[in-house]
């Protein structure tokens, strides 16, 4: 077993890192968003989630998915070993107790977004086969989770303190846009689904239905993103339709080419709606990491703003991204 921890060439390229590039919005965004941040923790917050928890999460899927065909980032997946499996394990659980190092509940919400990955692909339990249930577990955990317990370790706050309209709004968005992409990253996948007896939410949907339903997640956090900046600046927004314009473009594209002939939903295809969706939406989310004004204005009361307050009092070394 010691052997089996030094991973294999397979096992790396199961991890697919790059693959957490998809994934990085949600932090760029509670980053930006957090009314102060420790760069230390903030750093080891990145570490924990895009270098050890996310790739553990494919590494662990992939072996028991053995995928044949095209999968995430890799049209050619070579053969899984046993590699694979201990050293996913092993990034987990180096993510788990650096958890600790953040907070408590941050370790805890690590776990649980482990576990709930193994659930997804498991088979005594594979979520993956529920069409229903294995979206929402991708929308809840890989969107408003990652965001809500990402932005409480952030700021050094109480994940159980701190819940208004903007924070639970700012978690939907993140939801919205990751379940958008859910189904076109299964659209081209329908064939070896069917095989394996997954059930997965573009077989239900069908090509058409795959589209319409990523459009109308896509829609909905567009009107999200106007509300949440709407009590502050419009400018947010406008930035974000300018970023996102290149996103809509290609996907009314390539939904053309799958309405005439269902050979145009590829890998190719649906990895480059990965890599323009993912690319013009860190464009954005960084931009506001490094533009201050458009970051949110700290709350004049409340517990988050009571807790930040003590935080300062004691002499904890913070960067504000308030304007």
């Amino acid at each position: 077993m010691f052997k089996q921890l030094w991973p294999t060439r397979s096992a790396i390229a199961h991890l697919r890192f790059v693959f957490s590039v998809f994934l990085l919005p949600v932090f760029c965004f509670a980053y930006s968003q957090a009314p102060q941040i420790n760069m230390t923790k903030a750093v080891l917050i990145f570490i924990i989630w895009h270098v050890l928890a996310f790739p553990a999460s494919n590494g662990y899927n992939s072996y028991f998915d053995k995928d044949e065909d095209s999968i995430g980032l890799l049209e050619k997946p070579p053969v899984v070993d046993l590699s694979l499996y201990y050293f996913s394990i092993l990034l987990e659980v180096l993510a788990f107790g650096l958890g600790f190092l953040v907070s408590w509940q941050f370790a805890i919400a690590v776990l649980l977004y482990g576990m709930m990955s193994k659930m997804y692909s498991h088979p005594s339990t594979r979520l993956k086969r529920y069409p229903i249930i294995s979206f929402l577990t991708v929308f809840i955990f890989q969107g408003c989770f990652i965001y809500w317990t990402t932005y409480t370790a952030l700021s050094g706050v109480s994940l159980f303190d701190y819940w208004d309209a903007r924070f639970i709004m700012a978690g939907a968005i993140c939801s919205c846009l990751i379940g958008a992409s859910y189904p076109l990253t299964q659209v081209y996948q329908h064939d070896e689904d069917s095989r394996r007896g997954d059930r997965t939410l573009s077989l239900l949907l069908g090509y058409k239905g795959s589209f319409i339903f990523s459009g109308v997640l896509f829609t909905s956090a567009i009107v999200l993103t106007f509300f949440y900046w709407q009590t502050i600046s419009l400018k947010p927004f406008y930035s974000f339709l300018i970023c996102a314009l290149p996103v809509f473009l290609y996907f009314n594209y390539w939904f053309y080419l799958v309405g005439k002939s269902t050979s145009n939903a590829n890998f190719k295809n649906a990895m480059r709606m990965n890599f323009i969706s993912a690319a013009c939406m860190l464009i954005y989310f960084v931009g506001l990491m490094v533009i201050p004004k458009a970051g949110p204005l700290l709350p004049k009361s409340g517990i988050m703003q009571t807790q930040l307050n003590n935080r300062n009092r004691q002499g904890v070394t913070i960067t504000s991204h308030s304007s």
